[in-house]
């Protein structure tokens, strides 16, 4: 069976968007949720910012602080799922696969490099993220003693799920993916 060419541009479309969300910090989807399994077994969801893609692997990358709950759930459970909406073209993607953390390899030291001065202050905050405290604490002035707390996460996502909102009719595809294969592809009743 022939692939269905509208679903090959709609997988193709996300990947341009994700791309963009990298490089553009104004895109829709350079924010999206990032939703894991917290300790208690209910979902935790935030926004971060995504800081790179590789279409090939299928590959996100994010930061995070190691001393975060984000990072202890994805320690404990690499499941974890990506939410990317775009209000103005009406548009949702729904990622989900597994995240691996990096924090003293190749691949943390490339993401610090690539970070600037400013975001590598977040990592220096002391004490760290979500700590009780009794007022707000100061900022971090010395960005080099973040380094220490610095992860990167990258999300290879197995399933990718495109909702397109119209009055026209709306339109919901997956595509999933088997190891290397190429995707499965299927329209899904929105």
């Amino acid at each position: 069976m022939q692939p269905d060419p509208e679903l090959e541009e709609c997988l193709a479309e996300a990947f341009r968007r994700l791309a963009r969300g990298v490089a553009d910090r104004r895109a829709a989807f350079h924010t999206p949720t990032l939703a894991t399994i917290g300790a208690d077994g209910a979902p935790e969801a935030r926004t971060v910012v995504l800081r790179g893609f590789e279409a090939a692997s299928r590959t996100l990358r994010m930061h995070t602080d190691a001393r975060s709950a984000k990072a202890a759930e994805l320690a404990r459970d690499a499941r974890c799922a990506l939410h990317l909406y775009d209000a103005g073209a009406k548009l949702q993607l729904r990622l989900s696969g597994h995240a691996t953390l990096h924090g003293t390899d190749a691949v943390a030291e490339q993401g610090w490099a690539d970070s600037r001065d400013f975001s590598r202050m977040c990592y220096a905050i002391e004490p760290g993220p979500g700590t009780p405290i009794a007022a707000p604490p100061p900022a971090p002035r010395d960005a080099a003693a973040g380094r220490v707390a610095f992860r990167v996460i990258l999300l290879r996502f197995d399933r990718l799920e495109w909702l397109e909102l119209a009055a026209g009719g709306h339109r919901r595809a997956r595509f999933t993916w088997a190891g290397d294969a190429a995707p499965a592809m299927t329209w899904l009743v929105p």
